[in-house]
């Protein structure tokens, strides 16, 4: 590349940043090995690498205003399955994972849905789940409550009940704010087996 060009390309450099960016010695290696660029400094020295420099400025600064918008629907459900596999432990969890997953889950996302399909956005970022399920043979999965008035709007449950002549079933069911959690909102059964199953949380 001529001298002149250097020089000029130099100059114009500093000019338009103000001495913040000097040209180095990879920019001329670069544009030396491609004849096409050669040939556009040659016809207009030092306007193609300013103008190069702005359209990817544009469009980083664009990709970090856009923001995708919360799902708070889908981050209720990830946690209701997160809180109920923790619920059911490393002895039940594996044995009823598969029927849990396909018939009972569908149900609870269904419930939730349902539940706070009237809210709106502030309201439904004010939701949470309680992360405490009960043990033993306690009842409770979780509820999903709100942080705005403190209380529950839907209290999910699972139930041990013993059949005779056929053993023990997991019996998911809720309760509901809209009935003061009166009426039982059946989910689905899963079997267990005759003998007694183990406790929660185990």
């Amino acid at each position: 590349m001529k001298k002149w060009v250097k020089k000029s390309i130099v100059i114009m450099v500093a000019f338009l940043t103000l001495g913040l960016i000097t040209p180095t010695h990879e920019i001329w290696d670069a544009f030396d090995q491609n004849a096409s660029n050669r040939s556009s400094i040659d016809s207009s020295p030092g306007t193609s690498t300013a103008v190069a420099a702005e359209p990817n400025s544009a469009i980083e600064e664009k990709t970090e205003i856009h923001q995708e918008p919360v799902d708070y629907g889908s981050m209720l459900v990830d946690a209701a399955k997160e809180q109920s596999y923790i619920k059911f432990g490393t002895k039940i969890g594996p044995k009823i994972s598969n029927e849990f997953d396909a018939i009972i889950f569908p149900k609870m996302e269904e419930a939730i849905a349902m539940t706070v399909a009237s809210l709106d956005d502030a309201s439904l970022a004010s939701l949470s789940i309680s992360e405490k399920p009960s043990g033993n043979y306690g009842e409770k999965i979780f509820n999903i409550s709100s942080n705005e008035t403190g209380k529950d709007l839907i209290r999910f449950h699972v139930r041990t009940e013993k059949r005779p002549q056929e053993g023990y079933y997991y019996n998911f069911h809720y309760h509901s704010a809209e009935d003061s959690f009166m009426a039982h909102n059946n989910l689905g059964d899963i079997y267990w087996e005759k003998n007694t199953p183990p406790k929660w949380l185990s």
